[in-house]
């Protein structure tokens, strides 16, 4: 879900030493995939695991699936990079899940909703804009590179927001809300900053400009 912020700068660099023109600043490239995360990690038991979409849905109703058929879904594979505020990114992964536009399809907001707050385990959130949500490569990935995702990293679902810091995607997805105003998440509440654009280097909330959050 998260861990604690690293205060440095520079440009984006390999292991050895040459610089990287598709990390965003401060970024380095890192080999393999770092464990991160804030707190345990869950006990998954699919006969009590069920994803709800609620809140300000188009038909007022709230929208549930078992593991079963939440896994079902029409799946696809997007090839993205992935970049943790921590500053490693890890890049052209390949991640296969359901579309969140899937997700939009199937449940939509109603029409004043402007952004949604994503709900994982231990009640962990995290809030996005609806037209981040509703990105082309932003996924509930239940697969890496052909392999389903590892408990450590998010199994069952985890979601993907490849043009945002990795935060915005929180691992053991259990829900979506409709929000028709924005609200800040866990880890916004707690000093990151409310959007999270890497090419920005939108870190923490002392950052942020009127428009970008809610007060804190």
């Amino acid at each position: 879900m998260g861990q604690p912020l690293e205060h440095e700068s520079g440009e984006g660099r390999d292991p050895a030493g040459a610089t990287q023109p598709d990390l965003p600043p401060g970024q380095r490239l890192q080999r393999g995939w770092p464990v991160t995360h804030y707190g345990p990690v869950p006990k998954f038991r699919p006969e009590r695991w069920e994803f709800r979409v609620f809140g300000a849905t188009a038909d007022g109703g709230k929208h549930c699936w078992t593991h079963e058929e939440f896994t079902a879904l029409p799946h696809t594979t997007v090839v993205a990079d992935l970049h943790c505020v921590t500053k490693f990114s890890m890049l052209g992964a390949e991640w296969g899940g359901i579309p969140a536009r899937t997700l939009l399809d199937l449940a939509p907001p109603a029409d004043d909703v402007t952004h949604v707050m994503v709900w994982a385990e231990y009640g962990f959130s995290s809030n996005l804009r609806l037209s981040d949500f509703a990105g082309e490569q932003v996924l509930f990935a239940t697969h890496k590179d052909g392999e389903l995702l590892t408990a450590e990293h998010g199994f069952p679902l985890r979601l993907i927001v490849p043009h945002l810091y990795a935060w915005k995607g929180p691992k053991w997805v259990r829900g979506v809300e409709y929000m028709t105003a924005d609200r800040r998440g866990f880890w916004e509440e707690r000093g990151y900053h409310n959007i999270g654009d890497p090419w920005q280097e939108q870190r923490y909330s002392y950052q942020e400009l009127p428009g970008d959050g809610p007060d804190l």
